[in-house]
């Protein structure tokens, strides 16, 4: 996949359609699409990202799926949504209005879906969107939209702080919490 950087800049503001269905087992949320997702029409498309390794070394799926193959997760019960829908070059853009604003739309949203979890993919985001500034990574003591919660770490390659074994670890985590649900 490759766009021109008239394409990417072309593909900002735009809105990355969610990945659901009503009773999953776990809905993710991201912070909000970058560029490449919105431009390719794909969830966590950027190379770098280590969402998609992270999904399958954690047990979520049998194989590691490509960004292109997003609409299998519901086979799994799983789904992808956004705290803030409209794609940005980085998650420095959003304003704390953007994220307060989203984490009430997405609030309505898993409320409506009736997800049994809602994987908030980014401890900032989670904290900014729902007024939650000391939580950690895992799971939390709010729910949100009738859903229990878990906050992981963001799958960017730029976060450093984690590697991909320990972002597959807490994945992990979520998902025997799931499984034994």
């Amino acid at each position: 996949m490759r766009f021109t950087p008239e394409e990417l800049e072309a593909a900002r503001d735009k809105l990355l359609p969610d990945v659901v269905a009503p009773g999953l087992r776990v809905l993710f949320c991201g912070i909000n699409p970058g560029l490449l997702s919105a431009a390719s029409g794909h969830h966590f498309a950027r190379p770098g990202n280590r969402f998609w390794p992270a999904l399958h070394l954690s047990g979520f799926t049998p194989r590691r799926l490509r960004p292109d193959e997003q609409g299998e997760l519901l086979s799994y019960g799983l789904g992808i949504s956004n705290v803030v829908q409209r794609a940005t070059a980085r998650a420095g853009e959003l304003s704390a209005e953007e994220f307060r604003a989203g984490g009430a739309a997405l609030a309505a949203k898993v409320a409506r879906l009736r997800p049994a979890w809602l994987a908030v993919v980014g401890i900032t985001a989670y904290r900014a969107a729902f007024d939650a500034p000391k939580a950690v990574i895992g799971p939390q003591d709010e729910r949100v939209g009738g859903a229990r919660v878990w906050a992981l770490p963001n799958p960017s390659g730029l976060n450093a702080h984690w590697s991909l074994a320990a972002m597959a670890e807490e994945f992990g985590r979520l998902r025997e919490a799931a499984e034994n649900a």
